[in-house]
Protein backbone atom coordinates (compact mmCIF):
# COMPACT_ATOMS: atom_id res chain seq x y z
CA UNK A 1 0.00 0.00 0.00
CA UNK A 2 1.31 3.54 -0.36
CA UNK A 3 2.07 5.11 2.87
CA UNK A 4 0.80 8.82 3.24
CA UNK A 5 3.63 11.67 2.76
CA UNK A 6 1.97 14.01 5.60
CA UNK A 7 3.30 13.54 9.19
CA UNK A 8 1.13 11.04 11.02
CA UNK A 9 -1.15 13.42 13.90
CA UNK A 10 0.10 10.15 16.38
CA UNK A 11 3.53 10.02 16.75
CA UNK A 12 4.31 7.23 19.25
CA UNK A 13 4.71 3.73 18.13
CA UNK A 14 1.32 1.16 18.53
CA UNK A 15 0.95 -2.14 18.55
CA UNK A 16 -2.88 -4.25 18.36
CA UNK A 17 -3.59 -6.98 19.83
CA UNK A 18 -6.28 -9.84 19.11
CA UNK A 19 -8.32 -12.31 21.03
CA UNK A 20 -10.35 -14.82 19.52
CA UNK A 21 -13.03 -15.68 22.02
CA UNK A 22 -15.44 -18.76 22.24
CA UNK A 23 -17.92 -15.96 20.70
CA UNK A 24 -16.41 -13.18 19.23
CA UNK A 25 -12.77 -11.61 17.74
CA UNK A 26 -11.70 -8.66 19.83
CA UNK A 27 -8.93 -6.50 18.51
CA UNK A 28 -7.59 -3.41 21.10
CA UNK A 29 -5.43 -0.73 19.72
CA UNK A 30 -2.68 0.22 22.27
CA UNK A 31 0.44 3.06 22.55
CA UNK A 32 3.10 0.66 22.51
CA UNK A 33 5.05 3.75 24.96
CA UNK A 34 2.55 4.46 27.56
CA UNK A 35 0.33 1.46 27.43
CA UNK A 36 -3.35 3.92 26.48
CA UNK A 37 -6.11 2.02 25.11
CA UNK A 38 -6.29 4.06 22.21
CA UNK A 39 -8.85 2.00 19.89
CA UNK A 40 -11.45 -1.28 19.98
CA UNK A 41 -13.67 -3.83 18.84
CA UNK A 42 -15.64 -6.56 19.32
CA UNK A 43 -16.83 -8.80 16.14
CA UNK A 44 -19.30 -11.76 16.99
CA UNK A 45 -18.80 -14.89 14.67
CA UNK A 46 -21.72 -15.11 12.30
CA UNK A 47 -22.28 -18.70 11.62
CA UNK A 48 -21.32 -19.71 15.10
CA UNK A 49 -23.82 -17.09 16.49
CA UNK A 50 -26.19 -18.91 14.30
CA UNK A 51 -25.43 -22.40 16.19
CA UNK A 52 -24.05 -23.44 13.06
CA UNK A 53 -22.24 -26.65 12.79
CA UNK A 54 -22.81 -27.39 16.62
CA UNK A 55 -24.85 -30.14 18.72
CA UNK A 56 -24.65 -29.44 21.89
CA UNK A 57 -26.30 -33.09 22.90
CA UNK A 58 -23.14 -35.05 20.96
CA UNK A 59 -20.68 -32.50 22.93
CA UNK A 60 -19.77 -31.34 19.32
CA UNK A 61 -18.89 -27.73 18.82
CA UNK A 62 -16.97 -26.18 15.09
CA UNK A 63 -16.07 -23.00 13.76
CA UNK A 64 -15.89 -21.75 10.23
CA UNK A 65 -12.64 -20.46 8.96
CA UNK A 66 -14.46 -18.07 7.67
CA UNK A 67 -15.99 -16.74 10.98
CA UNK A 68 -12.15 -15.95 12.23
CA UNK A 69 -11.41 -14.73 8.63
CA UNK A 70 -14.14 -12.52 8.72
CA UNK A 71 -14.83 -10.98 11.63
CA UNK A 72 -10.77 -10.29 12.27
CA UNK A 73 -10.26 -8.00 9.33
CA UNK A 74 -13.57 -6.05 10.88
CA UNK A 75 -12.56 -5.95 13.92
CA UNK A 76 -8.97 -4.66 13.19
CA UNK A 77 -10.62 -1.73 10.76
CA UNK A 78 -13.25 -1.04 13.60
CA UNK A 79 -10.72 -0.88 16.17
CA UNK A 80 -8.28 1.58 14.10
CA UNK A 81 -11.12 3.63 13.03
CA UNK A 82 -12.09 4.73 16.43
CA UNK A 83 -8.14 5.48 17.41
CA UNK A 84 -7.22 9.19 17.19
CA UNK A 85 -6.09 10.20 13.10
CA UNK A 86 -3.06 8.82 12.31
CA UNK A 87 -2.80 5.59 14.46
CA UNK A 88 -2.59 3.23 11.69
CA UNK A 89 0.59 4.42 10.14
CA UNK A 90 2.50 4.16 13.53
CA UNK A 91 1.15 0.43 14.09
CA UNK A 92 4.37 -1.36 14.05
CA UNK A 93 2.84 -5.07 14.99
CA UNK A 94 0.12 -7.13 15.67
CA UNK A 95 -0.35 -10.08 18.07
CA UNK A 96 -2.94 -13.11 18.82
CA UNK A 97 -4.48 -14.96 21.61
CA UNK A 98 -6.50 -17.82 20.89
CA UNK A 99 -8.99 -20.59 22.67
CA UNK A 100 -6.79 -23.90 22.75
CA UNK A 101 -6.89 -26.10 22.16
CA UNK A 102 -8.91 -25.23 18.57
CA UNK A 103 -7.26 -27.26 15.52
CA UNK A 104 -8.17 -27.34 11.87
CA UNK A 105 -7.30 -30.29 9.65
CA UNK A 106 -5.34 -28.59 6.62
CA UNK A 107 -4.17 -29.87 2.94
CA UNK A 108 -0.52 -29.39 1.78
CA UNK A 109 -1.07 -26.05 1.76
CA UNK A 110 -1.88 -25.47 5.06
CA UNK A 111 -5.55 -24.59 3.73
CA UNK A 112 -8.21 -25.52 6.57
CA UNK A 113 -10.32 -28.67 4.54
CA UNK A 114 -13.49 -26.33 4.95
CA UNK A 115 -12.31 -23.69 2.34
CA UNK A 116 -12.07 -25.94 -0.22
CA UNK A 117 -15.01 -27.32 -2.91
CA UNK A 118 -17.02 -29.78 -1.40
CA UNK A 119 -16.25 -29.26 2.86
CA UNK A 120 -17.85 -26.01 3.10
CA UNK A 121 -20.84 -27.61 5.26
CA UNK A 122 -18.75 -30.25 6.73
CA UNK A 123 -18.25 -29.64 10.17
CA UNK A 124 -15.26 -32.27 9.97
CA UNK A 125 -13.42 -29.94 7.82
CA UNK A 126 -13.74 -26.96 10.35
CA UNK A 127 -11.86 -25.63 13.65
CA UNK A 128 -12.90 -28.03 16.55
CA UNK A 129 -13.57 -25.28 19.25
CA UNK A 130 -11.51 -25.86 22.77
CA UNK A 131 -14.89 -27.28 24.39
CA UNK A 132 -15.59 -30.44 21.72
CA UNK A 133 -15.44 -33.49 23.62
CA UNK A 134 -16.56 -35.93 20.98
CA UNK A 135 -13.16 -37.07 21.25
CA UNK A 136 -13.09 -38.60 24.82
CA UNK A 137 -12.50 -42.13 23.80
CA UNK A 138 -9.65 -41.30 21.83
CA UNK A 139 -7.91 -39.52 24.57
CA UNK A 140 -8.68 -42.73 26.79
CA UNK A 141 -6.85 -44.56 23.76
CA UNK A 142 -3.72 -42.48 23.90
CA UNK A 143 -3.88 -42.98 27.84
CA UNK A 144 -3.38 -45.96 28.57
CA UNK A 145 -0.88 -46.13 25.45
CA UNK A 146 1.27 -44.09 26.79
CA UNK A 147 1.66 -45.40 30.11
CA UNK A 148 2.55 -48.79 28.56
CA UNK A 149 4.82 -46.79 25.84
CA UNK A 150 9.45 -46.79 26.60
CA UNK A 151 8.40 -42.88 26.94
CA UNK A 152 5.43 -41.90 28.43
CA UNK A 153 4.46 -38.66 26.47
CA UNK A 154 1.75 -37.38 28.66
CA UNK A 155 4.59 -36.67 31.90
CA UNK A 156 4.34 -33.00 30.81
CA UNK A 157 0.53 -32.61 30.61
CA UNK A 158 0.38 -33.49 33.71
CA UNK A 159 -0.32 -37.11 33.23
CA UNK A 160 -3.37 -37.32 31.64
CA UNK A 161 -4.35 -36.62 28.16
CA UNK A 162 -7.73 -34.61 27.49
CA UNK A 163 -10.16 -35.03 24.79
CA UNK A 164 -10.05 -31.18 24.72
CA UNK A 165 -6.69 -31.07 23.10
CA UNK A 166 -5.07 -31.60 19.51
CA UNK A 167 -4.55 -35.32 18.86
CA UNK A 168 -7.49 -36.94 20.09
CA UNK A 169 -9.95 -34.71 18.04
CA UNK A 170 -7.30 -35.38 14.81
CA UNK A 171 -7.91 -38.94 15.46
CA UNK A 172 -11.63 -38.76 16.00
CA UNK A 173 -12.31 -36.75 13.03
CA UNK A 174 -9.85 -39.10 11.10
CA UNK A 175 -11.57 -42.06 12.09
CA UNK A 176 -15.02 -40.82 11.68
CA UNK A 177 -14.98 -38.69 8.07
CA UNK A 178 -13.73 -41.02 4.76
CA UNK A 179 -14.06 -37.85 2.98
CA UNK A 180 -12.06 -35.55 4.98
CA UNK A 181 -9.71 -38.60 5.55
CA UNK A 182 -8.64 -38.56 2.32
CA UNK A 183 -8.01 -35.37 1.72
CA UNK A 184 -6.41 -34.58 5.02
CA UNK A 185 -2.30 -33.70 5.19
CA UNK A 186 -1.49 -32.60 8.44
CA UNK A 187 -3.19 -29.74 11.15
CA UNK A 188 -3.19 -26.54 12.93
CA UNK A 189 -3.70 -24.91 15.72
CA UNK A 190 -5.84 -21.78 15.32
CA UNK A 191 -3.48 -20.13 17.43
CA UNK A 192 -0.73 -20.89 14.25
CA UNK A 193 -3.02 -20.65 11.79
CA UNK A 194 -4.18 -17.17 11.77
CA UNK A 195 -0.55 -15.61 11.98
CA UNK A 196 0.72 -17.83 9.63
CA UNK A 197 -1.91 -16.76 7.18
CA UNK A 198 -1.58 -13.61 7.30
CA UNK A 199 2.43 -13.56 7.50
CA UNK A 200 1.67 -16.03 3.89
CA UNK A 201 3.29 -19.04 5.54
CA UNK A 202 0.82 -21.55 6.14
CA UNK A 203 2.48 -24.73 4.82
CA UNK A 204 2.57 -27.04 7.73
CA UNK A 205 5.96 -28.23 7.81
CA UNK A 206 7.38 -24.35 7.54
CA UNK A 207 4.78 -22.78 9.44
CA UNK A 208 5.86 -20.99 13.23
CA UNK A 209 4.31 -23.09 15.77
CA UNK A 210 3.17 -21.86 19.48
CA UNK A 211 5.43 -23.30 22.18
CA UNK A 212 2.37 -23.03 24.17
CA UNK A 213 -0.17 -24.82 22.28
CA UNK A 214 1.95 -27.54 21.36
CA UNK A 215 3.62 -27.26 25.05
CA UNK A 216 0.49 -27.99 26.70
CA UNK A 217 -1.90 -29.50 23.98
CA UNK A 218 0.45 -31.37 21.38
CA UNK A 219 2.61 -33.65 23.69
CA UNK A 220 5.62 -31.82 22.80
CA UNK A 221 8.97 -31.63 24.64
CA UNK A 222 12.28 -30.74 23.50
CA UNK A 223 13.70 -33.96 25.51
CA UNK A 224 12.34 -36.37 22.54
CA UNK A 225 12.93 -33.97 20.24
CA UNK A 226 9.42 -32.76 19.78
CA UNK A 227 5.96 -34.59 18.77
CA UNK A 228 5.81 -37.71 20.14
CA UNK A 229 7.46 -40.15 17.70
CA UNK A 230 6.08 -41.87 14.51
CA UNK A 231 5.81 -45.70 15.69
CA UNK A 232 3.86 -43.89 18.68
CA UNK A 233 1.57 -42.38 16.55
CA UNK A 234 0.58 -45.26 14.19
CA UNK A 235 0.06 -47.51 17.13
CA UNK A 236 -2.27 -45.07 18.52
CA UNK A 237 -3.95 -44.98 14.94
CA UNK A 238 -2.55 -46.51 11.53
CA UNK A 239 -4.36 -43.15 9.84
CA UNK A 240 -1.99 -40.94 11.72
CA UNK A 241 0.93 -42.35 9.30
CA UNK A 242 3.16 -39.81 7.71
CA UNK A 243 1.61 -37.02 10.01
CA UNK A 244 4.82 -36.08 11.88
CA UNK A 245 6.69 -35.84 8.73
CA UNK A 246 4.28 -33.30 7.92
CA UNK A 247 4.48 -31.36 11.08
CA UNK A 248 7.01 -29.36 13.13
CA UNK A 249 9.80 -30.31 15.51
CA UNK A 250 11.02 -26.49 16.43
CA UNK A 251 8.01 -24.38 18.75
CA UNK A 252 8.64 -20.70 19.74
CA UNK A 253 7.13 -18.72 22.94
CA UNK A 254 5.17 -15.41 22.33
CA UNK A 255 7.61 -13.04 22.11
CA UNK A 256 9.26 -14.09 18.66
CA UNK A 257 8.61 -12.97 15.20
CA UNK A 258 6.35 -14.81 12.77
CA UNK A 259 6.98 -12.39 9.95
CA UNK A 260 5.23 -9.44 8.11
CA UNK A 261 2.27 -8.81 7.07
CA UNK A 262 1.44 -9.80 3.36
CA UNK A 263 0.29 -7.08 0.89
CA UNK A 264 -3.02 -8.73 0.79
CA UNK A 265 -3.41 -8.22 4.60
CA UNK A 266 -1.76 -5.25 4.82
CA UNK A 267 -4.55 -3.86 2.63
CA UNK A 268 -7.21 -4.91 3.90
CA UNK A 269 -6.46 -4.07 7.37
CA UNK A 270 -5.40 -0.45 6.33
CA UNK A 271 -1.75 -1.12 7.40
CA UNK A 272 2.03 -1.47 6.45
CA UNK A 273 3.97 -4.39 4.84
CA UNK A 274 6.10 -4.10 8.07
CA UNK A 275 4.34 -4.61 10.79
CA UNK A 276 5.12 -7.59 12.58
CA UNK A 277 3.12 -10.43 13.54
CA UNK A 278 3.91 -12.29 16.76
CA UNK A 279 3.90 -16.29 17.20
CA UNK A 280 0.47 -16.70 18.98
CA UNK A 281 -0.34 -18.40 22.15
CA UNK A 282 -3.47 -19.61 24.38
CA UNK A 283 -5.37 -16.35 25.21
CA UNK A 284 -5.35 -17.68 29.33
CA UNK A 285 -1.34 -17.62 29.29
CA UNK A 286 -1.31 -14.06 27.59
CA UNK A 287 -4.03 -12.97 29.79
CA UNK A 288 -1.72 -13.84 32.67
CA UNK A 289 1.14 -11.79 31.10
CA UNK A 290 -1.73 -8.91 31.06
CA UNK A 291 -2.16 -9.26 34.24
CA UNK A 292 1.83 -9.26 35.09
CA UNK A 293 2.12 -12.58 36.76
CA UNK A 294 4.94 -13.34 38.90
CA UNK A 295 6.07 -16.45 41.06
CA UNK A 296 3.93 -17.74 43.90
CA UNK A 297 0.70 -15.60 41.61
CA UNK A 298 -2.44 -18.23 40.98
CA UNK A 299 -3.46 -16.28 38.29
CA UNK A 300 -7.67 -17.36 37.46
CA UNK A 301 -8.87 -16.04 34.07
CA UNK A 302 -12.50 -16.29 34.86
CA UNK A 303 -14.74 -16.82 31.56
CA UNK A 304 -16.68 -19.63 29.86
CA UNK A 305 -14.60 -21.70 31.31
CA UNK A 306 -11.40 -20.95 33.39
CA UNK A 307 -7.95 -21.27 32.92
CA UNK A 308 -5.63 -20.86 35.82
CA UNK A 309 -2.24 -20.09 35.88
CA UNK A 310 1.21 -20.19 37.59
CA UNK A 311 5.01 -19.10 36.66
CA UNK A 312 7.55 -21.41 38.49
CA UNK A 313 11.39 -20.72 38.51
CA UNK A 314 13.43 -23.65 36.91
CA UNK A 315 15.30 -23.77 39.98
CA UNK A 316 12.67 -24.26 41.93
CA UNK A 317 10.24 -26.68 39.76
CA UNK A 318 13.66 -28.07 39.09
CA UNK A 319 12.25 -32.04 37.61
CA UNK A 320 9.35 -32.32 39.52
CA UNK A 321 6.52 -33.30 37.24
CA UNK A 322 2.90 -32.40 38.85
CA UNK A 323 0.13 -34.68 37.78
CA UNK A 324 -3.32 -33.73 37.01
CA UNK A 325 -2.75 -30.45 35.70
CA UNK A 326 -2.80 -29.28 31.71
CA UNK A 327 0.79 -29.39 31.40
CA UNK A 328 3.83 -27.56 32.50
CA UNK A 329 6.05 -25.46 30.02
CA UNK A 330 8.91 -23.68 29.50
CA UNK A 331 8.48 -20.62 28.40
CA UNK A 332 4.41 -20.77 27.54
CA UNK A 333 3.62 -17.75 29.81
CA UNK A 334 7.26 -15.66 29.89
CA UNK A 335 10.23 -16.48 28.86
CA UNK A 336 12.84 -18.09 31.36
CA UNK A 337 9.85 -20.14 33.71
CA UNK A 338 7.58 -23.04 33.40
CA UNK A 339 4.66 -21.70 33.03
CA UNK A 340 1.73 -24.17 34.74
CA UNK A 341 -1.47 -24.68 33.48
CA UNK A 342 -5.09 -25.82 34.48
CA UNK A 343 -8.83 -24.88 34.76
CA UNK A 344 -12.53 -26.02 34.87
CA UNK A 345 -13.86 -26.83 31.70
CA UNK A 346 -16.83 -24.63 32.31
CA UNK A 347 -17.68 -21.73 34.73
CA UNK A 348 -19.79 -19.01 33.33
CA UNK A 349 -20.93 -21.84 31.24
CA UNK A 350 -22.79 -23.13 33.93
CA UNK A 351 -24.43 -19.97 34.88
CA UNK A 352 -25.41 -20.01 31.20
CA UNK A 353 -26.96 -23.26 31.24
CA UNK A 354 -29.11 -22.39 33.81
CA UNK A 355 -29.98 -19.23 32.39
CA UNK A 356 -31.20 -20.92 28.94
CA UNK A 357 -33.00 -23.43 30.46
CA UNK A 358 -34.99 -20.17 32.41
CA UNK A 359 -35.39 -18.64 29.49
CA UNK A 360 -37.56 -21.88 27.71
CA UNK A 361 -40.71 -19.96 29.44
CA UNK A 362 -40.25 -17.16 26.98
CA UNK A 363 -41.85 -19.63 24.26
CA UNK A 364 -45.10 -19.31 25.92
CA UNK A 365 -45.20 -15.52 24.40
CA UNK A 366 -45.78 -16.52 21.19
CA UNK A 367 -48.97 -16.74 21.09
CA UNK A 368 -49.98 -14.08 24.01
CA UNK A 369 -48.08 -11.21 21.98
CA UNK A 370 -48.76 -11.78 18.89
CA UNK A 371 -46.60 -8.39 17.43
CA UNK A 372 -43.28 -9.93 16.79
CA UNK A 373 -41.54 -6.53 17.55
CA UNK A 374 -43.35 -6.38 21.01
CA UNK A 375 -42.65 -10.19 21.68
CA UNK A 376 -38.90 -9.79 20.68
CA UNK A 377 -38.32 -6.33 22.80
CA UNK A 378 -40.34 -8.48 25.94
CA UNK A 379 -38.05 -11.43 25.65
CA UNK A 380 -34.82 -9.67 25.25
CA UNK A 381 -35.92 -7.87 28.55
CA UNK A 382 -36.96 -11.23 30.35
CA UNK A 383 -33.48 -12.62 29.36
CA UNK A 384 -31.62 -9.73 29.70
CA UNK A 385 -32.77 -9.97 33.48
CA UNK A 386 -32.64 -13.32 34.80
CA UNK A 387 -29.34 -13.56 36.06
CA UNK A 388 -29.28 -9.95 37.52
CA UNK A 389 -32.66 -10.68 39.46
CA UNK A 390 -31.11 -14.25 40.21
CA UNK A 391 -27.79 -12.66 41.86
CA UNK A 392 -30.25 -10.40 44.05
CA UNK A 393 -32.01 -13.75 45.48
CA UNK A 394 -29.16 -16.00 45.52
CA UNK A 395 -27.06 -12.98 47.95
CA UNK A 396 -30.29 -13.03 50.39
CA UNK A 397 -29.77 -16.86 51.13
CA UNK A 398 -27.65 -17.53 54.24
CA UNK A 399 -24.90 -20.06 54.21
CA UNK A 400 -26.68 -22.51 56.87
CA UNK A 401 -30.25 -22.29 54.25
CA UNK A 402 -27.86 -23.15 51.12
CA UNK A 403 -28.27 -26.48 51.56
CA UNK A 404 -28.06 -27.59 47.75
CA UNK A 405 -25.17 -29.68 47.02
CA UNK A 406 -23.71 -29.10 43.13
CA UNK A 407 -21.21 -30.42 41.22
CA UNK A 408 -19.61 -28.06 38.35
CA UNK A 409 -18.40 -30.68 35.74
CA UNK A 410 -21.24 -29.99 33.05
CA UNK A 411 -18.91 -30.14 30.44
CA UNK A 412 -16.69 -32.40 32.21
CA UNK A 413 -13.38 -32.45 34.44
CA UNK A 414 -10.30 -30.64 33.38
CA UNK A 415 -8.10 -30.19 36.56
CA UNK A 416 -7.44 -31.84 38.78
CA UNK A 417 -6.82 -35.01 36.46
CA UNK A 418 -8.97 -34.29 33.49
CA UNK A 419 -12.27 -36.37 32.68
CA UNK A 420 -14.82 -35.18 30.14
CA UNK A 421 -16.76 -38.20 31.00
CA UNK A 422 -18.04 -37.10 33.95
CA UNK A 423 -21.65 -34.91 34.72
CA UNK A 424 -22.74 -32.27 36.77
CA UNK A 425 -25.16 -33.18 39.63
CA UNK A 426 -27.33 -31.58 41.75
CA UNK A 427 -28.40 -33.44 45.00
CA UNK A 428 -30.64 -32.66 48.20
CA UNK A 429 -33.38 -31.43 45.88
CA UNK A 430 -36.75 -30.64 47.66
CA UNK A 431 -40.26 -28.85 47.29
CA UNK A 432 -39.08 -25.97 48.83
CA UNK A 433 -35.69 -25.54 46.70
CA UNK A 434 -36.27 -22.19 44.62
CA UNK A 435 -34.74 -20.65 41.07
CA UNK A 436 -32.38 -18.77 43.60
CA UNK A 437 -31.22 -21.48 45.43
CA UNK A 438 -30.69 -23.41 42.49
CA UNK A 439 -28.35 -20.91 41.23
CA UNK A 440 -26.62 -20.45 44.46
CA UNK A 441 -25.44 -23.98 44.41
CA UNK A 442 -24.41 -23.66 41.06
CA UNK A 443 -22.20 -20.76 42.22
CA UNK A 444 -21.38 -22.52 45.18
CA UNK A 445 -19.83 -25.24 42.71
CA UNK A 446 -17.93 -23.49 40.41
CA UNK A 447 -16.21 -21.89 43.67
CA UNK A 448 -15.72 -25.39 45.23
CA UNK A 449 -13.97 -26.27 41.98
CA UNK A 450 -11.64 -23.96 42.09
CA UNK A 451 -10.75 -24.13 45.48
CA UNK A 452 -9.76 -27.65 44.40
CA UNK A 453 -7.20 -26.79 41.85
CA UNK A 454 -6.03 -24.23 44.12
CA UNK A 455 -5.53 -26.54 46.83
CA UNK A 456 -4.12 -29.22 44.17
CA UNK A 457 -1.12 -27.27 43.56
CA UNK A 458 -0.78 -26.68 47.27
CA UNK A 459 -0.41 -30.47 48.00
CA UNK A 460 2.11 -30.63 45.11
CA UNK A 461 4.31 -28.37 46.70
CA UNK A 462 3.44 -25.02 44.51
CA UNK A 463 3.25 -21.93 46.84
CA UNK A 464 0.52 -19.41 45.99
CA UNK A 465 1.02 -16.21 47.97
CA UNK A 466 -1.82 -14.39 45.97
CA UNK A 467 -4.97 -14.90 43.67
CA UNK A 468 -5.44 -12.69 40.78
CA UNK A 469 -8.68 -12.90 38.93
CA UNK A 470 -8.93 -11.18 35.51
CA UNK A 471 -11.93 -11.64 32.65
CA UNK A 472 -15.66 -11.07 32.20
CA UNK A 473 -16.83 -12.68 35.19
CA UNK A 474 -13.91 -11.32 37.77
CA UNK A 475 -15.53 -7.58 36.15
CA UNK A 476 -19.43 -8.35 36.11
CA UNK A 477 -19.80 -10.17 39.37
CA UNK A 478 -19.27 -9.49 42.87
CA UNK A 479 -21.61 -12.01 44.22
CA UNK A 480 -19.49 -14.54 42.48
CA UNK A 481 -16.36 -13.05 43.65
CA UNK A 482 -17.51 -12.99 47.12
CA UNK A 483 -18.62 -16.93 46.74
CA UNK A 484 -14.69 -17.41 45.72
Amino acid sequence: MTKSKKTPMYINKVVIGVDYGTDSCRALVVDAITGKELGNSVQYYPRWREGLYCNAQLNQYRQHPLDYIDTLGSAIKEAISSSPKGVAEQVVGIAFAMTGSTPVLVDKSGTPLALLDGFENNPNAMFILWKDHTAIKEAEEINNLAKSWKTDYTAYEGGIYSSEWVWSKVIHVLRNDEKVREVAYSWMEHTDWIPALITGNTKPETAIRSRCAAGHKAMWHKSWNGLPDEEFLINLSPLLKGYRGHLYTETHPADKKVGTLTPEWAERFGLSTNVVVAVGAIDCHVGAVGANIKPKQFVRVMGTSTCDIMVVPHEILGDKLIEGICGQVDGSVLPGMIGLEAGQSAFGDVYAWYKSILEWTTKLLDDSIPDTATRDNVVKQMSDNILPQLTTEAEKISVQDSSLLATDWLNGRRTPYADQSLTGSITGLTLGVTAPMLFRALVEATAFGSRTIMEHFINNGIEIDEVLAIGGISQKSPFVMQIL
